[in-house]
């Protein structure tokens, strides 16, 4: 720490244990970096789509990558909120991710599809933090959970709709 000693910071004392909010925590920053590697990606693909549905998909990205955005402070902020730093670099990012980077510029409707893998991957990854959450008496990181669920389900769904006949 800067100029503050180790003992001169208040504990926390929420009702969380250490150990758990260290799990939780663990967690957390998971979900934070597949949800940067989600937004980076779909930002990519909305600088990059062409073909005949550009415009659809263009604006669908972006929309997709503004929610992501402020998700991912939502996110760090939780971190943060149980005493803990938050992983900040694309070096943490790619240890922690469960979604790999995609290279190269796919097709328009290739991109959809790596959209859905990944939203897909990162619901998995907010669904597997719920027992943790639920044993530590957890109700704020699950309320967190619950809205990125409902949002990377809904945004997969809807993606998929896309790549139907």
């Amino acid at each position: 720490m800067s100029s503050e000693k180790q003992s001169d910071v208040m504990k926390i004392d929420i009702g969380i244990s250490q150990n758990d909010r260290l799990k939780i925590v663990e967690g957390l920053s998971k979900l934070l970096a597949d949800s940067y590697t989600l937004y980076l990606m779909t930002h990519n693909f909305h600088w990059n789509v062409t073909g005949p549905m550009f415009n659809t998909l263009h604006v669908m990205f972006m929309q997709q990558y503004t929610e992501q955005w402020t998700a991912l402070d939502l996110i760090a902020e939780r971190i943060r909120a149980l005493g803990c730093p938050t992983p900040g670099t694309y070096k943490e990012f790619v240890k922690l991710a469960s979604i790999q980077e995609i290279d190269g510029v796919p097709k328009a409707l290739d991109m959809v599809r790596h959209l859905v893998a990944a939203q897909e991957a990162t619901a998995r990854t907010a669904r597997s933090l719920f027992p943790v959450a639920d044993n530590a008496n957890d109700q704020p990181t699950a309320d967190l959970l619950t809205q990125r669920l409902e949002v990377h389900e809904k945004t997969a769904w809807m993606l998929r709709s896309l790549l139907e006949d």
